[in-house]
């Protein structure tokens, strides 16, 4: 089985960031998942001791706390400096900033229009920062019954299809008297994005490695599966090799929390096919 591995995929920038932060804070917490890949998480704890909770009613007196990636909502950030940990921020720059022209904007008045999955956990971080609220959006069919103001602010989740957001800030502007439109988007998430597009036009299958609860992976699956057979895996041990019948040729993207490690191993297995 000839493999082919897309011209961009895997770690992102912040990625890499906030993992180098933990390994370089031993023994700390992070407040909630780091990535969203559970196996990187387990080799932190493996080898850095760097736990994970998800409460903050119980946090250890006297160890480092790490936010994750994806930040939290302002009111923990400010409870947790209340009480006096010591918190280091492994926010991705590229999230930070959208939590920044949320909370501008709407100190001027703009109504929050936020493109993303109202769960996830960078959208919560980024809304907290909204003084009256923000509104979160799936798609162009949610605005139809949105109440629109004569001012808007329209950001998006860093992880979200380009093409989407660009149908929103058209709609938008057709609409009401202002729209402030903030490309939130990651040039990482448009750059693996748009080379899985490409890759899966040449390929006869299509393999997605990345966490499943993982946004951005999700979103590379969605792309390649309009191409071509695709199918999302977390590790080599999820490959099926019947997938692989009468296939010559198989191209290969990862999301942005999969280190490279794991996808070794997913190119090797599938070349033993």
């Amino acid at each position: 089985m000839e493999v082919r591995l897309a011209k961009n995929y895997g770690f992102c920038f912040g990625v890499k960031r906030a993992i180098k932060i933990a390994q370089d804070h031993k023994d700390s917490i992070t407040l909630g998942p780091l990535i969203h890949n559970a196996k990187e998480i387990a080799r932190l704890k493996r080898d850095f001791n760097v736990d994970l909770s998800e409460d903050l009613e119980n946090l250890e007196s006297g160890r480092k706390l790490i936010v994750r990636t994806h930040g939290i909502p302002k009111k923990d950030l400010q409870r947790l400096q209340d009480q006096h940990f010591e918190v280091i921020d492994a926010t991705c720059p590229f999230v930070r900033k959208p939590q920044m022209i949320v909370e501008e904007m709407s100190k001027e008045g703009y109504q929050i229009i936020v493109f993303g999955d109202k769960e996830h956990p960078e959208v919560k971080g980024v809304v907290s920062y909204a003084q009256n609220g923000a509104h979160i959006i799936a798609g162009l069919e949610d605005l139809e019954s949105l109440k629109l103001h004569k001012k808007i602010t329209l950001i998006s989740q860093t992880t979200k299809q380009p093409e989407i957001f660009a149908k929103i800030a058209g709609y938008l502007s057709m609409r009401v008297a202002e729209v402030r439109v903030f490309n939130t988007i990651c040039n990482a998430t448009f750059d693996n994005q748009s080379a899985a597009d490409s890759l899966s036009k040449e390929v006869d299958i299509m393999i997605v490695v990345g966490g499943k609860n993982s946004s951005n992976t999700k979103q590379l699956l969605y792309i390649c599966e309009k191409n071509c057979v695709s199918y999302l895996i977390e590790d080599e041990q999820e490959l099926q090799k019947e997938w692989f019948k009468d296939k010559k040729v198989c191209g290969i993207t990862a999301g942005a929390s999969t280190p490279d490690w794991i996808i070794a191993k997913v190119c090797q297995e599938i070349m033993s096919y």
